[in-house]
């Protein structure tokens, strides 16, 4: 079969917001869009894997707080559409020392939250451990609990975005790396070793390949790749921590810790954010780290003894962190029919979202949503003095 070479819009990645950016794009233009992939669909090189991501309203800024409502209004548009919801509510806890470095987030994420009308409670630890005496916090600690936290399915969810973009006629081509990419004037050519494809507006969704990608283009973004790890514990009380009676948990001690009751597994699950070394795509390995596994033990055993057993397994991930963690979402300065995301190591959660953006910037130039704030012209991506910092 020959395969098509021109299509109005390319997508590059099929991972979370790619699979969406696919599927919204679909919605409008049916055939007239093609996704590339360079893995085997559904695959577990990048940060789209595994069973769950945080979703959540609480959030230490306004402007991600602002788009929550959304990002859970595009997953159950998704949801009713292939009737398989990524969607699954538990309650969730933001917990952190009060003589810790993250006490004063706390703060900021009541006020995002009043800033949005987002309803919460304030819990002190005598009401944490009432509430869910799975906690035995060992110092003073502040905590908001939220009802609306949950988790949503990478599995389902870049499944049945890569389906229903199917169903709309989209082109999905997987297995297939890009050699490079060629901007001109009106027309871009992505270079593939099945030949060349060309389009009018191209999408970059491509997770810690994307610097790789702008860099080739003459836009080079300060993109920092990390390798992180979750890790499944078999816990012999498997009733105390299924859904309904263990919330999703942050714990902000001297690191952000966090955790999900059971589900898809019977093991809790709980992980280190953007604790891992640097690396890039190509030096990554898929071995935990044994000292991290060993330290995110060790906080566990002694502030939630229970939920801890035997390792089931450790699986690694990569995060691609901008500078201040906020996400990309534009399009390249120096291109401006080539549209980037990338979700700083918290982006599935508005994966759905960002798509549903991708796509109108792709056909309208516009977005109905406020992005502002992930500008690629902001200076913590333009100004190399400013300071990293990965805390959420």
């Amino acid at each position: 079969m020959t395969l098509r070479t021109h299509y109005p819009t390319i997508v590059l990645g099929c991972g979370g917001a790619g699979s969406a950016a696919l599927y919204w794009l679909a919605r409008r233009v049916g055939s007239e869009v093609l996704g590339i992939e360079q893995f085997p669909l559904f695959h577990g090189n990048g940060g789209s894997q595994d069973h769950s991501r945080i979703i959540r309203f609480a959030y230490h800024d306004s402007r991600y707080a602002r788009l929550a409502p959304h990002a859970y209004e595009a997953w159950a548009v998704l949801a009713d559409e292939s009737g398989v919801n990524p969607v699954r509510l538990t309650g969730g806890v933001i917990i952190a020392g009060k003589e810790s470095a993250y006490a004063p987030l706390v703060e900021e994420y009541a006020a995002a939250m009043d800033a949005e009308g987002v309803q919460y409670e304030r819990l002190n630890a005598d009401e944490l451990r009432y509430r869910f005496p799975q906690f035995t916090p060992q110092e003073e600690i502040s905590v908001l609990y939220q009802a609306r936290t949950g988790l949503v399915n990478p599995n389902y969810g870049t499944a049945s975005h890569i389906a229903l973009a199917r169903l709309y006629g989209a082109t999905v081509l997987d297995r297939l790396p890009v050699l490079d990419i060629i901007p001109g004037t009106g027309e871009v050519t992505v270079v593939t070793a099945e030949g060349n494809f060309t389009c009018a507006n191209l999408v970059v969704a491509a997770g810690a390949w994307t610097a790789e990608l702008t860099a080739r283009m003459g836009a080079p973004l300060p993109i920092t790749t990390t390798q992180e790890q979750v890790t499944y514990y078999a816990t012999p009380h498997t009733r105390e921590f299924i859904i309904g009676r263990f919330p999703i948990f942050e714990w902000k001690h001297d690191e952000n810790i966090f955790g999900f009751p059971l589900y898809n597994e019977v093991a809790t699950k709980a992980a280190i954010d953007a604790s891992g070394p640097v690396v890039t795509p190509a030096t990554r390995t898929f071995t935990p780290d044994a000292t991290r596994e060993a330290r995110l033990y060790d906080f566990l055993a002694r502030r939630i003894p229970r939920f801890v057993g035997p390792t089931l397994y450790t699986k690694t991930s990569l995060y691609a962190l901008t500078p201040d963690r906020g996400f990309v979402l534009d399009a390249l300065p120096q291109h401006p029919n080539i549209f980037v995301f990338v979700g700083a190591g918290h982006g599935y959660k508005f994966a759905g979202l960002a798509g549903r953006i991708l796509s109108e910037l792709a056909l309208d130039g516009v977005t109905q949503y406020d992005i502002e704030a992930f500008s690629i012209h902001r200076p913590a991506l333009q100004d190399t003095s400013v300071a990293h910092n990965y805390r959420i």
